[in-house]
């Protein structure tokens, strides 16, 4: 699936990078597969030991085209060949007994400075994708917390409703058993019979 034009290093690399993903992808065997799926491998052979195989391809396939987008991304090929081309280069000189010099296209620039101008706004690109990221979980993360809290000071003023009319019944109920305790066996006599009386007449 890569390309593979380009230099000997490159190449080599992309190959090593593919059987590294291949191995991966076919690191877990047919029996790790039936282990997790007992009962399908069981009943249907044939259509797990295909699942088996279309699943592997398919994390195979999966990470090979993740890691050309970020071939992509990075131009790691250019790079890999432009790295090639001065080891290449280096090994020449110094196989010609050319002593080192200052970097050809700005005398007097330190290796360090070189490398870091061109990793550093790499990192600094990927420094300010991760903040915003960040920033972009963290708000949704506050509005869940609001929300969550709006819902709990809801429940917890009904709660304080319910406790404030639990105590206004318990309390009138109290009242009108204190007044009840008070009242005179007579009237309490005169109570029972009026009710008794008030009842319709059942025909048996």
């Amino acid at each position: 699936m890569f390309n593979q034009s380009g230099s000997r290093r490159w190449e080599h690399f992309q190959s090593a990078l593919q059987l590294a993903v291949q191995r991966t992808a076919r690191k877990w065997s047919y029996e790790d597969f039936t282990e997790c799926f007992p009962l399908y491998a069981e009943e249907d052979k044939n259509g797990a030991s295909s699942t088996f195989n279309t699943v592997s391809d398919y994390i195979e396939t999966q990470a090979l085209r993740d890691l050309e987008k970020m071939f992509e991304t990075y131009n790691l090929r250019e790079n890999i060949d432009i790295l090639h081309a001065i080891v290449t280069e280096a090994k020449e000189r110094k196989k010609a007994g050319i002593p080192p010099v200052d970097d050809s296209w700005r005398e007097g620039l330190d290796t360090r400075t070189a490398v870091c101008a061109r990793t550093v706004p790499v990192l600094e690109q990927e420094a300010k994708r991760l903040r915003e990221s960040l920033s972009t979980a963290s708000f949704r993360l506050e509005s869940s917390n609001s929300e969550i809290e709006l819902e709990i000071r809801a429940n917890t003023q009904a709660a304080d409703d319910a406790d404030a009319r639990s105590a206004l019944l318990f309390k009138q109920l109290r009242e009108v058993l204190g007044e009840w305790e008070n009242v005179s066996p007579d009237a309490e006599a005169w109570t029972v019979a009026t009710a008794e009386s008030s009842q319709p007449q059942r025909h048996g």
